[in-house]
């Protein structure tokens, strides 16, 4: 069963510095129907102003990833991990029993693009800790890129969760395929452009859950960029 999450039906909240988009409740949008699927319990779209961004605030028992799509993004903690990251990073924050961080537009001039993602940990009180690193869009042309997961297996970035983080960019006509073993379900994310799922055609901050498929083939329809989880 596919059950898509069209991108203008997400809770929007815009501050001027910041315009959001929550895929699930989040904040001040709350809504029942869509508190998180699985163990991914967060998926936001953001754009911050140039200077602007989120000041130092706590978190804690939370695997927290970020995807930039365009610009720079500026973060810090209280592990002392602190760096810039640009397209063809991505970080992984893990919360655990309790860390203070900020995420500041790295530019004074211009938009940060990126997708904030939560993920509940596989267990509560961990330590703290940071990491990340680079996939260049090579690496993600026409293949599914392992981005994140359990052991870090494939040069990914290590999360502390039974989920894995894939992503692709797909030109039109191109199509990859990833099998769900027995038991485990999916959620597709559209980063950029239009892609079929199964089928079904989504575009740019639409979602769909997968539920009960036993494989998800993606197929480009215009220049695309997709984030696929395949989770328990």
């Amino acid at each position: 069963m596919i059950t898509v999450r069209r991108g203008k039906e997400r809770g929007h909240a815009n501050f001027g510095w910041l315009d959001s988009w929550h895929t699930f409740s989040f904040g001040n949008y709350y809504d029942p129907q869509h508190m998180g699927f699985s163990d991914l319990r967060v998926i936001n779209e953001d754009r911050v102003l140039g200077g602007e961004g989120f000041p130092s605030h706590s978190h804690r028992d939370m695997e927290i990833v970020s995807y930039v799509l365009e610009g720079a993004l500026a973060h810090k903690d209280s592990t002392g991990s602190g760096g810039v990251i640009r397209y063809g990073d991505v970080q992984r924050m893990s919360a655990g029993r309790g860390v203070t961080h900020s995420e500041m537009n790295g530019s004074r001039d211009e938009k940060v693009h990126f997708l904030q993602i939560w993920l509940l940990p596989e267990r509560a009180g961990m330590p703290a800790s940071y990491e990340e690193k680079r996939f260049e869009p090579e690496d993600k042309r026409g293949r599914l890129r392992l981005i994140a997961s359990p052991g870090g297996s494939e040069g990914s970035l290590t999360i502390h969760q039974d989920a894995r983080l894939y992503a692709s960019i797909l030109e039109p006509g191109q199509e990859v395929k990833h099998t769900f073993a027995s038991g485990r379900q999916g959620w597709v994310q559209v980063a950029r452009g239009r892609v079929r799922v199964n089928g079904e055609e989504l575009a740019a901050g639409d979602g769909a859950a997968l539920s009960g498929e036993a494989s998800v083939t993606l197929a480009g329809v215009d220049p695309s960029e997709i984030l696929l989880f395949d989770l328990k």
